[in-house]
């Protein structure tokens, strides 16, 4: 699934992002293009607790 997250802006963002995303499946892959304030996550969960988690870490996703 991809998201875009509009708030993100420097390594740090990356790095708390995935950190959320982690958060709710730890084994999730995690690809953050900051460039385009993209995320792409393979994972089993499903897409509202992706968007909450990152929500909750100050990242509400756009799209």
């Amino acid at each position: 699934m991809e998201f875009e997250v509009k708030d993100m802006s420097c390594g740090h963002c990356v790095m708390s992002v995935t950190k959320a995303v982690k958060s709710v499946d730890s084994q999730a892959k995690v690809d953050v293009d900051l460039a385009t304030k993209k995320v792409s996550v393979e994972t089993e969960k499903n897409r509202k607790a992706i968007v909450d988690a990152l929500a909750e870490a100050g990242y509400p996703v756009t799209a």
